[in-house]
């Protein structure tokens, strides 16, 4: 296990770049801490591959050093990193069997055969392999050769972290959440640095303790799955997280608060002395679909908003609103009554979020 370090790290594709559009990661410092199972989250294209191959060694960053407690490992390939890869399909040997398999890299350091045999079958216990243990990989489903690929990387107990690059892509949906639930209990079972990588929320928020969001070439924010819901620090973030994700209405800065076409949202004090000391291009303010208030009568202090639709998905509901020419996404509640017509809705405080060119701006408490 090791404590992986990102220091000024940065890669472009280009041999000249120019700007940060020409990087595939923009210069970042972070780090994974040694044992913690991560998430690096994102849409395609944002980078989670091309960081997770210079953390392996397959690639070799434009910028900055990889340090693995503290040692930089640049030069170091994978095998000396001691770094295990699983990948979004499955890489095994279809003539040999399962259980030959999962003792090659194990062989291949030397291991004593009665040692194998033991680690062998500890790892296909934890993954339910043991009944396919004599069969040829080639004979198996590709849900299992992926459990078997995922095995090879779990069985060494002397690696410094295993790296997940979308390993569930080709599982069966049914087995999806089986698999996550088994990853994250082989993470509490051995303790081994973890890094996974995918596009979907819920794999990232089932498997992660902290999840790293990536947008651009950038980590955006390194939190909680709760703390990226409830306190986005990007708009990204918001957008990205959640279904529906958040609200996010277009705003200028004016007395008391902030407005868009006729409505004036209050700010406080903190908040407004805030934009008033930042430098900044565009001004939104944000909220989550879950956190609007909706009244159950008419209320006049309330902000009044027009229903425009409504889907009800079983157990919550979202209803689509039109607040002064800006859309807004509610949920609701399954046992909640859906107003007619008109809504009066209220943005509590702690929940409205204001963002100056995509990021947060905080103030003290």
């Amino acid at each position: 296990m090791a404590e992986i370090h990102l220091q000024n790290l940065a890669h472009s594709y280009s041999p000249t770049p120019a700007g940060p559009e020409d990087y595939a990661i923009r210069e970042m410092n972070h780090v994974w801490e040694q044992g913690g199972a991560y998430a690096l989250l994102g849409p395609s294209g944002c980078g989670k591959s091309t960081l997770l191959n210079i953390i392996s060694g397959l690639l070799s960053p434009s910028e900055g050093q990889v340090l693995f407690d503290h040692k930089v490992v640049n030069d170091l390939t994978p095998e000396k990193r001691n770094i295990a890869q699983v990948f979004q399909f499955p890489v095994v040997y279809d003539t040999m069997t399962v259980f030959d398999n999962l003792a090659f890299p194990l062989r291949n350091q030397g291991m004593a055969e009665a040692k194998i045999h033991s680690k062998v079958q500890e790892i296909a216990e934890v993954l339910d392999l043991q009944n396919l243990l004599s069969k040829k990989a080639r004979n198996l489903t590709a849900d299992e050769k992926q459990k078997v690929s995922m095995g090879r990387g779990l069985v060494r107990d002397d690696v410094s972290a295993i790296l997940f690059d979308e390993p569930l892509t080709v599982i069966d949906p049914h087995l999806k959440w089986k698999l996550r639930r088994k990853l994250k209990q082989i993470h509490e079972q051995f303790n081994i640095t973890m890094v996974y990588v995918t596009h979907d929320q819920l794999e990232a928020s089932t498997f992660a303790d902290k999840i790293a969001v990536m947008y651009g070439g950038q980590i955006v924010q390194f939190g909680t799955p709760r703390e990226l819901f409830e306190r986005p620090s990007h708009t990204f973030v918001g957008y990205f997280i959640g279904s529906p994700g958040m609200n996010l209405i277009e705003v200028q800065a004016e007395a008391g608060g902030v407005r868009f076409a006729g409505t004036h949202l209050p700010l406080s004090e903190a908040l407004q002395q805030r934009i008033a000391s930042t430098d900044y291009k565009k001004l939104q303010v944000g909220i989550r679909p879950e956190f609007i208030h909706v009244w159950d009568e008419y209320n006049p202090d309330a902000l009044q908003a027009e229903v425009t639709h409504l889907e009800d998905l079983g157990t919550y509901k979202i209803m689509t609103l039109n607040l002064d020419g800006a859309p807004l996404k509610v949920r609701l509640a399954e046992d909640k009554p859906v107003p007619e017509g008109k809504a009066s809705i209220s943005f509590p405080a702690q929940w409205l979020m204001v963002y100056a060119d995509d990021f947060l701006l905080e103030v003290q408490p």
